[in-house]
């Protein structure tokens, strides 16, 4: 199962609400209503880029609003109908989900292949996911580091030693990152090492 998707608010660089899209909706709706001067942002954590989400009218009216434009159900699969039971069955393989594409090899990665147990096909398949295992920490940090990078530019751009944080974040130096941001303000410090993973 994943996780619930999160978002985080700022009302400048105070952070005024983590958590469900309707809960930094109404948290901003409150913020602005207070008269505040400092930009007023919601944050989606998963990609550490700014929500632009409508706030105006009612809660009733926000709440109504962000459940008509969020899907309810983010199963890639929801709305694929089931085969019938009753169905007969066909000759041949079963449908698995699989795509025919057209690989293009040497022959000599051609008579590899056909010499794997299973086949040109399984043995593929399993190539593919060794190579997912392998680059998943990769792209999980990678991903961690866009993410931080995103929300440090839109709040922090402008605060010191921005460009050799940045620098420090893509270079994967957690130890100097923490020190160049060490005197920004303690809510943007945190979020921006909570989003890097460090």
């Amino acid at each position: 199962m994943t996780n619930p998707p999160s978002y985080t608010s700022f009302n400048g660089h105070q952070r005024i609400a983590t958590g469900p899209l309707l809960a930094n909706a109404l948290a901003v709706k409150h913020a602005l209503a207070q008269g505040t001067t400092g930009p007023v942002l919601i944050f989606d954590d998963a990609t550490g880029r700014t929500l632009d989400v409508d706030t105006r009218g009612t809660e009733q009216e926000i709440t109504s609003r962000l459940q008509l434009a969020t899907p309810h159900n983010k199963d890639p699969d929801a709305g694929l109908e089931a085969p019938e039971a009753s169905e007969p069955k066909g000759r041949g393989r079963p449908k698995l989900g699989v795509v025919a594409r057209e690989v293009t090899l040497l022959p000599r990665h051609w008579e590899w292949l056909a010499g794997q147990p299973g086949g040109a096909s399984v043995a593929l398949r399993k190539l593919v996911e060794e190579a997912r295992r392998a680059g998943s920490e990769k792209d999980r940090m990678r991903q961690a580091h866009e993410r931080a990078y995103h929300f440090m530019l839109a709040i922090g751009g402008d605060l010191p030693g921005f460009e050799e944080a940045t620098r420090a974040l893509f270079s994967n130096d957690a130890s100097r990152l923490r020190e160049l941001i060490g005197g920004w303000p303690a809510d943007v410090r945190d979020h921006a090492l909570h989003l890097a993973d460090y």
